[in-house]
């Protein structure tokens, strides 16, 4: 019996394009470098545009600024190297902004502290004598 996967290696092209989800389409669409770099462009398009209505009142700025970091950095290797010294330098911005961002490193870092500090709580506490 031949899998769906099976199905899709055999399939002609217009099928499978057929059969991926609207997701699947766009990541694909997210390796073409032309698309990537229009993608860059937009975000940091977002992010002056998002200081420049950062005086208005209302959350303009806190909304804005990071869909645009978001979309640079998803998208720019040399944002991303930038991104890393940043956040090695300021440790609690850097924290800021991932959990913003909803970055899996985030929520592995969070965890690795948590531990830590369990670890560290375990050791101060004294043996209690039976």
């Amino acid at each position: 019996m031949l899998s769906i996967s099976d199905d899709l290696t055999e399939a002609p092209i217009d099928t499978r394009l057929d059969l991926m989800t609207f997701r699947e389409r766009l990541s694909g669409l997210t390796r073409v470098p032309l698309v990537r770099q229009g993608l860059v462009v937009v975000g940091v398009l977002v992010m002056i545009t998002s200081v420049l209505i950062g005086p208005l009142p209302g959350p303009g700025f806190i909304i804005l600024f990071p869909v645009g970091l978001a979309l640079v950095l998803q998208n720019s290797p040399w944002a991303k190297r930038l991104y890393v010294r940043f956040k090695r330098r300021h440790p609690n911005k850097g924290r800021w902004a991932d959990w913003g961002m909803r970055r899996a490193s985030a929520k592995r870092r969070e965890e690795l502290e948590k531990a830590r500090q369990v670890a560290v709580e375990a050791e101060a506490q004294p043996f209690a004598s039976d």
